[in-house]
């Protein structure tokens, strides 16, 4: 096993999926890496007040500020490939923006057109808190908005919707220190990126952003030949988690649900019926976000629950 480091710069960060970037990294599968990322909008400074224009990694960003994308040698369409999160560490400060663009949410709230509101906060990754300068605190529990690979098709790919098949802006407050996210392969060497650091948010980040923060992230990747689902799932402290995502909320919360009976079939070896009654019992399910163009529901069978 080899630990590598990557630094975000001009060179090694995106702010778009393709196939054709070039690997910035390549590692074995079973390697570590330790990634620092900026915050979704690649800011080179803090804001000192709420929204102050600050120099930018991208002048003109078009998405998320991802750092890589990074080659799992060996890895092919049909494979499975495992992060999992060694380690999360937020930088010191952060933001959080809500208002003022058209979304579902802002126009049935009437906050299309208004001034938008900001939160600067100040993280403290020892003691687990922010602080906003308002004075009001949260608890972190950081975890990255943004893990994917590229998607299969040639050309550049935004990195705002989350992906079936990819995987990408998932926003998923359950991917923390611990977790393992699976993402199919769509092409050779996978080319992985990762980014959007989140120091805390609720499900489904109902404003639209987190508390945006730079990241430093240490993961180990691996690949697997075969997994229960062939879709985006994960395994995290929480529970064992499938997901959605789709422009209808009730076709991203069947999709959900259809790979968690899937799982909970094969885990207790029950027909798909008989999965579905278990699931009735003990599987949560959850918006995890509103804020992407795409609705993300994640179905969450809880560690331990049903005995498996």
């Amino acid at each position: 096993m080899t630990r590598h480091v990557l630094e975000p710069t001009a060179e090694t960060a995106h702010d778009c999926f393709s196939r054709d970037h070039a690997p910035v990294l390549t590692i074995e599968p079973g390697d570590e890496v330790v990634v620092r990322s900026l915050d979704a909008s690649g800011h080179l400074a803090p804001q000192t007040v709420p929204g102050e224009v600050v120099p930018r990694l991208f002048p003109e960003p078009r998405g998320h500020a991802l750092t890589g994308p990074i080659a799992v040698r060996g890895a092919r369409p049909g494979q499975m490939v495992g992060v999992t999160f060694v380690d999360l560490r937020p930088d010191d400060w952060g933001w959080t923006v809500a208002g003022g663009r058209e979304t579902p949410v802002t126009t049935r709230l009437g906050l299309v057109d208004v001034d938008p509101a900001w939160l600067l906060w100040r993280i403290d990754a020892e003691a687990g808190v922010a602080v906003e300068s308002r004075g009001p605190r949260v608890p972190t529990a950081p975890f990255l908005g943004v893990t994917g690979v590229a998607p299969a098709e040639p050309g550049e790919h935004s990195t705002i919707p989350p992906r079936a098949e990819a995987g990408g802006n998932v926003d998923c407050r359950e991917l923390v220190a611990g977790s393992t996210l699976w993402l199919p392969a769509q092409v050779d060497d996978a080319l992985l990126y990762l980014g959007d650091g989140h120091a805390a948010q609720g499900d489904g980040e109902v404003g639209g952003t987190a508390i945006e923060c730079g990241m430093t992230t240490e993961a180990r990747i691996t690949l697997a030949d075969a997994r229960p689902l062939a879709s985006v799932h994960a395994e995290t402290p929480a529970g064992r988690v499938t997901f959605g995502f789709d422009a209808d909320l009730d076709v991203a919360s069947g999709d959900a649900l259809d790979a968690m009976v899937t799982w909970l079939a094969e885990l207790l070896d029950v027909d798909r019926a008989t999965s579905l009654a278990f699931a009735s019992a003990v599987v949560d399910l959850r918006v995890t976000q509103v804020a992407n163009q795409t609705w993300g529901v994640h179905a969450l069978l809880p560690t331990g629950a049903l005995g498996v």
